[in-house]
């Protein structure tokens, strides 16, 4: 079975590969370190891999911009999209409800072991959805306070907790500053925050 495996560190790359391969059942037959070399991959390939795993921090780019990359190119193609493992050190609710609105199949943490990796991969194979249990804790804590926001809430309040300014924000939403402070204005009357450094709690 293929796996295409997105994320910029070679020493835990290498043990991901060792760990799959392994098994006897997997093959990683690509890696990509940027968004740009993932997206290469996928549309110069002439099929996909069964299995991608993505990490959510590729350098300066955003995992979670591949999985709409992905859905375009299989809508295109008119192919079935492969599921995605989200494998990142971030685990915050905003970041995993986010991540399976736009099309995730599970998210598991860095911290977990060879055996959790396997457990999560049977999982979305198997067409089901698998967050690790130490981030579904999280993951209940943050759902009643998710359902509260919009998507593109959503994409401001995550960008704020990259620290990103009004005006970068409005760059990568591609809206008007002003748009972008009725958001924010928005979130706040939500939560009853004050300031961008509430927010980063979320």
């Amino acid at each position: 079975m293929e796996v295409l495996l997105i994320d910029d560190h070679p020493m835990l790359n290498t043990g991901i590969v060792t760990i799959l391969e392994g098994t006897g059942l997997f093959t990683v037959t690509a890696q990509a370190q940027s968004l740009i070399e993932a997206k290469n991959i996928i549309e110069e390939s002439e099929t996909l891999p069964s299995l991608i795993i993505l990490d959510l921090l590729l350098g300066e780019d955003n995992g979670l911009d591949f999985l709409p990359i992905l859905e375009n190119h299989c809508k295109i193609k008119k192919i079935i999209k492969p599921p995605v493992l989200i494998c990142s050190a971030i685990g915050d609710s905003f970041k995993i409800q986010t991540a399976f609105k736009m099309g995730a199949a599970g998210f598991l943490s860095k911290t977990g072991g060879k055996a959790e990796l396997l457990k999560a991969i049977d999982t979305i194979l198997d067409g089901k959805v698998y967050v690790s249990s130490e981030l579904n804790i999280k993951l209940n804590e943050g759902s009643n306070m998710y359902t509260k926001f919009s998507k593109r809430e959503i994409d401001v309040i995550n960008l704020i907790k990259l620290n990103k300014s009004n005006k970068q924000i409005a760059q990568a939403l591609s809206i008007n500053l002003r748009t972008v402070e009725n958001y924010i204005s928005k979130i706040y009357f939500k939560t009853g925050f004050s300031t961008r450094e509430e927010v980063h709690k979320l």
